[in-house]
């Protein structure tokens, strides 16, 4: 073999070691504001997902676990194994669509002391995130008519919409 072609065989080695380094850890899905939990006048919780645009999204999830244990186990919830899903959702919180299949854990209620965390992800190469929301039982029972607790604190719908339209 001639020096030459063993000199290009070693620099794409090199380069495709560095390449595959910098997509592996280049693609770590962000966090983003695209869900909500509200109170509707029924006194209900209701789970909302808005994805990004015509975005798809997979594996919405509800879980709850003892606040003080850490990263205990989840005592509460749910969780859907289904791709494919696509659009705005709005359901109550422990009642995901028929049609998404989810498996239920535990009570299906806001627990005292539990801490929950609420959320799907869209997984695509250089444009994924995963949208969350965490909160506990007793700062939904807290919401005024009408707020949406999304990113930390309460806020109206509207601005809920806005915030996760200008997140994407």
């Amino acid at each position: 073999m001639r020096r030459g072609d063993v000199l290009r065989r070693r620099a794409a080695g090199v380069f495709g070691v560095v390449g595959g380094v910098l997509v592996l850890s280049g693609c770590a899905a962000v966090d983003l504001p695209l869900a909500g939990v509200r109170v509707g006048a029924d006194g209900v919780a209701y789970a909302l997902f808005r994805p990004c645009g015509d975005d798809g999204y997979q594996g919405p999830y509800l879980d709850g676990r003892a606040r003080g244990g850490g990263a205990g186990p989840v005592t509460t919830g749910w969780d859907v194994r289904k791709e494919g899903l696509h659009g705005a959702a709005e359901f109550p919180l422990f009642a995901p669509p028929g049609r998404w299949k989810a498996r239920h854990r535990g009570a299906q209620r806001l627990l005292p002391g539990h801490r929950y965390v609420l959320g799907f992800g869209h997984y695509v190469t250089g444009d994924s995130y995963n949208a969350i929301v965490t909160f506990t039982g007793e700062r939904i029972e807290r919401l005024g008519p009408g707020q949406v607790w999304a990113d930390g604190r309460a806020m109206s719908p509207g601005a809920f919409e806005r915030l996760a339209r200008d997140s994407c």
